[in-house]
């Protein structure tokens, strides 16, 4: 073995503020095992979690285990003299007291260092795992896609259905209406959780989404925030974007100006038909006032001929 090569070392320490039950379920969840075989590292004996790795590997599996909260350390691997599979080998018969203890530099034998793969696997409809930043673009242009196609084939039935009775059709719509925005709402929850999940920040965030203001700038952040380049609390970076992912991605983006420009040209058109009908109020205003004051004027000329003519005397 040649002495450039490292491995993690863990003695059963954890960094200041967490407690042990939060740090083992970490690590079950980090080296995708159950508590039971995390507990075995628990020993306060050195244990060696990952071996033969070169240094930027064992500064990922460091980072990893660090955000998971327990305090692994770097060493470098020696030459040994001896054949390391010595050091798994049992024996159910033996119950010789003297037989010699097992290496303290073994590897656990319930192997959760080496469960730990170089990129987890894509799961949309749950909370756990990551997505980057183009697939959570992509995965949100589906989305929409797909809530706009539900809502194209609804909508023509529920019309069809309301000729014949508005209150069955009323029904219908409401239904149908409440189920896909439950639908839509939950996936998207899921989606921004593991995009959360790949900042390294915990999915409770999303309910940032709900406060004023900060709710209107938080999504910008999931787009514009770099995820973590290696492994982290929540598990191993999602894999590589295919091309797929990347055109989706760039539709999206291309897709949100136009909708910005429609919502501005929209709200421009409406303010110009509230001043088009000011106006055209205005104008008939002017124009009744006019017509009164010509009407008044009328009627103050004639009172005036009416005073000017002269009054019969009873001599006359």
């Amino acid at each position: 073995m040649s002495d450039n090569r490292f491995k993690i070392v863990f003695d059963g320490a954890l960094l200041p503020g967490v407690e042990s039950t939060t740090a083992k379920l970490n690590l079950a969840e980090l080296f995708k095992s159950d508590v039971n075989a995390i507990e075995s590292l628990f020993t306060g004996r050195p244990v060696a979690l990952k071996r033969d790795l070169s240094h930027p590997d064992a500064e990922t599996y460091l980072a990893a285990l660090k955000n998971a909260g327990v305090d692994a350390r770097i060493e470098a691997e020696q030459p040994l003299a001896f054949n390391l599979a010595e050091t798994h080998e049992t024996d159910s018969g033996a119950s010789d007291s003297s037989h010699p203890a097992a290496s303290p530099y073994a590897p656990p034998r319930a192997a959760v260092g080496d469960e730990l793969p170089e990129f987890a696997p894509l799961k949309v409809l749950t909370i756990h795992g990551r997505i980057g930043r183009l697939r959570f673009l992509a995965w949100t242009l589906v989305l929409s896609l797909a809530l706009f196609a539900v809502i194209g084939a609804v909508f023509p039935i529920t019309l069809a259905i309301s000729v014949g009775s508005p209150t069955v059709a009323l029904v219908i719509g409401s239904l149908v209406g409440i189920a896909v925005f439950v639908a839509f709402l939950w996936v998207s929850i899921l989606i921004t959780v593991q995009r959360l999940h790949d900042l390294g920040w915990s999915g409770w965030l999303w309910f940032l989404n709900l406060v004023p203001i900060i709710g209107s700038i938080f999504p910008l952040l999931l787009i514009v925030l770099p995820g973590n380049a290696g492994a982290n609390q929540y598990g191993a970076p999602p894999p590589r974007n295919s091309t797929a992912v990347k055109v989706l991605a760039f539709l999206w983006l291309a897709f949100i100006p136009v909708v910005i420009a429609s919502g501005v040209i929209l709200n421009m058109t409406g303010y110009l038909d509230q001043l088009e009908d000011s106006v055209d109020s205005g104008y008939e205003t002017s124009a009744m006032s006019a017509d009164e004051a010509a009407t008044v004027e009328e009627d103050d000329a004639q009172s005036a001929d009416d005073a000017a003519e002269p009054v019969d005397s009873p001599e006359q």
